[in-house]
């Protein structure tokens, strides 16, 4: 996935309306419709949206002979998920490296410290 893509999706994720639609249509398709009534905005409010959500790659909409539902395409989840999985990856090698350290260093500090207490 391209990083410009990448931005225009947690871009689009960074809105919590944007979030709860995607979280909605993670259950199963729906319409605009459908999709506005939990919501105090206008239908128009929540097809824009629902476009933003479109122009990530997150949602593609069908037609269903009159219906024309929203579907959440889940690739685009599953390469965002491994854009993040590598970077905890990471933080968590980094994060094992340090503990290592710290365990070194507890164990040079604890002879230092019987040594002194038999000196006394």
């Amino acid at each position: 996935m391209s990083d410009d893509r990448l931005s225009r999706v947690f871009s689009a994720l960074a809105d919590p309306t944007r979030r709860d639609i995607v979280a909605r249509l993670a259950t199963g398709d729906a319409t605009v419709n459908e999709l506005a009534e939990p919501y105090e905005v206008t239908v128009q409010a929540v097809s824009k949206h629902i476009r933003v959500l479109e122009d990530a790659g997150l949602v593609s909409r069908t037609r269903d002979a009159q219906r024309r539902p929203c579907h959440l395409e889940g690739e685009v989840l599953d390469l965002m998920t491994r854009w993040i999985e590598r970077y905890r990856r990471e933080a968590e090698d980094r994060f094992l490296r340090l503990d290592a350290v710290l365990d070194r260093m507890k164990e040079q500090s604890v002879p230092d410290t019987a040594t002194k207490r038999t000196a006394s």
